[in-house]
């Protein structure tokens, strides 16, 4: 299926240069009399990387359609993460490799979905937020008067979000899944 430039959407997978592409972020600018394009951010899966490519709004890119099962986050062994298919109980695992930085928002037993590509796991649709419990902080100083500045916090799964100072240790805190950014405690 083919899709114009011009209908790119954060999260579509589409056909690059033979490559797949996951789109990051897709921007249409029209700057003053000229032709308008579109500024895209997308990231190669093959290579791993992130690639900003501008399109003629009249040019079209073949849209990829995935399969999507919801599937239950059982365990981690070593490097490779088991989940569950919730409706056949089959079970797949995928490497830390596969998975990139969304290892840093997979809590145990939560439900996800997993996108095939021709059979094969591809990438996972995490939501939003998620909920992380932090395991690692340094305590609140007494008296700081300054509010815009925030500390480290280490949270369950090992991601490094920063915090305001009021957060202690073994809160629960609601962190963003797109850029790793705390929201506010849950």
């Amino acid at each position: 299926m083919n899709v114009q430039a011009t209908q790119l959407r954060p999260g579509m997978v589409v056909r690059h240069n033979g490559d797949v592409c996951t789109v990051h972020k897709a921007e249409h600018r029209t700057p003053g009399n000229k032709r308008g394009f579109v500024q895209a951010k997308m990231r190669n899966h093959r290579s791993g990387a992130m690639v900003d490519t501008r399109f003629s709004s009249e040019d079209f890119l073949h849209k990829i359609m995935l399969e999507s099962q919801e599937m239950q986050y059982l365990y981690a062994d070593g490097g490779a993460h088991h989940l569950m298919n919730t409706e056949t109980y089959e079970q797949i695992e995928l490497t830390d490799e596969q998975l990139g930085d969304q290892v840093n928002y997979m809590i145990l037993d939560t439900v996800v979905k997993v996108q095939f590509l021709d059979g094969v796991p591809f990438n996972l649709d995490l939501p939003s937020a998620v909920d992380l419990q932090v395991v690692e902080t340094e305590p609140a100083i007494k008296g700081a008067t300054v509010t815009n500045v925030n500390k480290p916090a280490k949270t369950e799964t090992g991601l490094v979000v920063q915090v305001p100072p009021f957060i202690k240790e073994g809160e629960v805190i609601r962190v963003n899944t797109s850029d790793g950014s705390y929201i506010g405690r849950a």
